[in-house]
C-alpha cells in the first residue's frame, strides 16, 4: 500500500502494526458533477481535527487511549478511474485481512464501491448503514456507470442487499421506490445483529448545508449535528468493520466549519471502530 503523509489526524500513534482501526485518506476526485474539489478534503479533515479535543462526551472515550493509526493518503492517479479503483481496493483488503478496521476519508463517494469489494474478499456477508441525502442508486448517470450518484446501486450488484438509507432526501422517484430508508434510530437497531458484519459509508451532505456547506452536493433539510450523535449511540456495540467519510469539498466553506465538523465525525467513527461487538 504506497501512500503519502503529510499531515497526522489527532492522536494517531505511530506504530500501524499494533492499531486497531486505519486511517487512510482516499483523495479520489474523477466523477463529481455538480462541483469537484474533494482531493483536498483528506488533508483539510486532518488539518481541522488539531483544533478540536481528543475526549469524545458523546462516547465518553479518548483518542488518546484507542490503538489507531493514520498511515496518509493513497497515491491516486487523478486522471485513470478504473486504476485508482483497484488501487483502493487492494489497499482496503490489505487492511481488512490484517484483522484491522479501515476508516477511510474521501475523497468522493464513488471510493465506496472498490472499499466494499476489498472487504467482501475477506467478509463473505456484509450490512451496509449509508448516511447521504441521495439515493445514490441510479443504474447510470451521465452516461456512467461508476459514479457518485451510482455507487450503491453498485454495492448491489457486488451482492450487498441489506442496505439501511438514513437522511435521504433526493432521488428519482425509482430510486426512492428502491431505497431502504431509516427515519429514527430507534428503527436501524432491529435490523443488525450483534454478530452481523456492517460497513458504514457517510456522506457529509446528509447534513443541512446550513451546517455543512463545504459538499460537492448542498441538499436543504438535513440532519444537524446532535441527530448523528443519536444515531452514534444506537450504532455502538454493533460490530462496524469498517467506515467512510466523504464528500467533503473543502474550499466551498471559507469558514473552516465543514472540514471540523468532518473531523469530529471521524472521530466518533474511529470509537465507533474501537468499541465493536464481535
Amino acid at each position: 500500500m504506497k501512500t503519502v503523509n503529510n499531515s497526522r489526524f489527532i492522536g494517531s500513534k505511530d506504530s500501524v502494526d499494533t492499531a486497531e482501526v486505519i486511517l487512510v485518506g482516499c483523495p479520489l476526485d474523477i466523477t463529481s458533477s455538480f462541483r469537484g474539489g474533494t482531493r483536498f478534503a483528506p488533508d483539510s479533515v486532518r488539518r481541522a481535527s488539531w483544533t478540536i479535543e481528543t475526549y469524545s462526551p458523546y462516547m465518553s472515550m479518548d483518542l488518546e487511549d484507542l490503538l489507531f493509526n493514520d498511515v496518509g493518503n493513497l497515491d491516486l492517479p487523478q486522471g485513470d478511474l478504473i486504476y485508482s479503483l483497484e488501487i483502493v481496493e487492494d489497499a482496503i483488503s490489505e487492511i481488512a485481512v490484517k484483522g484491522k478496521r479501515p476508516l477511510i476519508i474521501g475523497g468522493e463517494h464513488l471510493v465506496t464501491y472498490p472499499i466494499v469489494k476489498g472487504l467482501k474478499k475477506v467478509y463473505s456477508n456484509l450490512k451496509v448503514i449509508h448516511f447521504d441525502a441521495h439515493c445514490d442508486l441510479r443504474e447510470d448517470y451521465e452516461g456512467q456507470r461508476l459514479s457518485h450518484a451510482t455507487v450503491i446501486k453498485r454495492i448491489k450488484d457486488l451482492g450487498v442487499s441489506d442496505i439501511y438509507q438514513i437522511g435521504i432526501r433526493s432521488g428519482t422517484r425509482s430510486e426512492f421506490q428502491e431505497a431502504f430508508i431509516i427515519d429514527s434510530p430507534e428503527t436501524l437497531a432491529p435490523h443488525i445483529k450483534r454478530s452481523d458484519k456492517v460497513y458504514l459509508t457517510f456522506d457529509m451532505d446528509v447534513f443541512d448545508p446550513s451546517l455543512v456547506p463545504g459538499v460537492t452536493t448542498p441538499e436543504p433539510g438535513g440532519i444537524v449535528f446532535n441527530d448523528f450523535i443519536d444515531y452514534l449511540k444506537a450504532m455502538t456495540g454493533m460490530n462496524i468493520i469498517g467506515a467512510d467519510v466523504v464528500e467533503l469539498s473543502p474550499d466551498y466553506d471559507i469558514s473552516f466549519i465543514s472540514s471540523i465538523c468532518t473531523a469530529k465525525v471521524a472521530r466518533e467513527i474511529i470509537m465507533l471502530l474501537s468499541c465493536h461487538g464481535d
